[in-house]
Formats: C-alpha cells, structure tokens, sequence
C-alpha cells in the first residue's frame, strides 16, 4: 500500500475531530465522496487506524486527578514481567502503561477522583500484585497540553 500526502492529511483531519462525515473531508481534500470513503476503509484495513474513540473531559465525570507512577520490579525475569503487565493491564485507573529504560521499570498513567481514591488504589490494587520493588508518583498539578494527534511534518 502507498501512503501518501492525501492519507496524511486525512489522518490528520479524522484524528481532529473522527466525526466528520465523508462529505465534509471530501470537500477539504478535493475528493470524491467515494474515493474518501474507500481511503478511510484502505487505512482501517491495513492498520493506520486502529480504532476510533471519544475523549471524556475528566473534570465532568469527577476523573480529573491524574498521577503517574514509576515502577520498578523486584527481578527482571520473563515471569515477573509478564504477570506483572497481565495485572496491570486489568486495573481500570491505568490509562497508559509503558515498559520504559531508565532507573523505573515501568511508566503509568492513572486517572481517578482525588487524592484519597489514588491511596486506596496504591495499598489495595497496585501494590498487591506481585514483583513489584519500589513505587514513585508524582501527581499532576496543570494539564498544559494534552493531544493524541500524531503529527505528519
């Protein structure tokens, strides 16, 4: 498959706002109704997209406390990876989860309440499973940018 500047910037536009209807990108493209539709379902196909999603505003549904947590795991062993990315990926409060280099293990994103539901989620969630050696969060003070669009430049 060719992916050229078209599928560019009709990514960009799906990834501003994915309601838009055929018709409207065709019009900002310069395309056919059809040949819009048939890129979309092309990119779909071959994995350029991979689901579409709605933003929530977290403050409207009382999720706008937002921390992220350093891992690090006792020991480096396959089993100690694998369950402990299994168990974390069942916590609902984790957003984002990333096995990343450095001193920590792993990166978290986790969103809940308030300052109390993050203790109640550190001490009966977090911490209980296994393999894990030491925890380090640090809480979000101001959302200064927050995007999910990737950029084609």
């Amino acid at each position: 498959m060719t992916f050229d500047h078209t599928d560019k910037k009709l990514l960009e536009y799906l990834q501003a706002d994915s309601k838009q209807t055929t018709k409207e990108l065709a019009m900002k493209l310069n395309l056919s109704v059809t040949a819009v539709y048939e890129r979309i379902k092309k990119l779909e196909k071959e994995g350029f997209i991979e689901k579409y999603i709605t933003l929530i505003n977290k403050q409207k549904v009382n999720k706008s406390f937002v921390a992220f947590c350093h891992i690090k795991l006792e020991k480096h062993t396959q089993d100690f990876v694998m369950t402990f990315e299994k168990e974390v990926a069942n916590l609902p409060e984790v957003l984002e989860c990333y096995h990343i280099s450095g001193d920590y293990d792993y990166l978290l994103k986790v969103v809940m309440e308030d300052m109390n539901s993050f203790r109640t989620f550190m001490v009966n969630k977090l911490t209980s499973i296994s393999h894990i050696g030491s925890t380090h969060s640090m809480f979000v003070i101001n959302e200064v940018k927050y995007s999910t669009a990737i950029n084609f430049i």
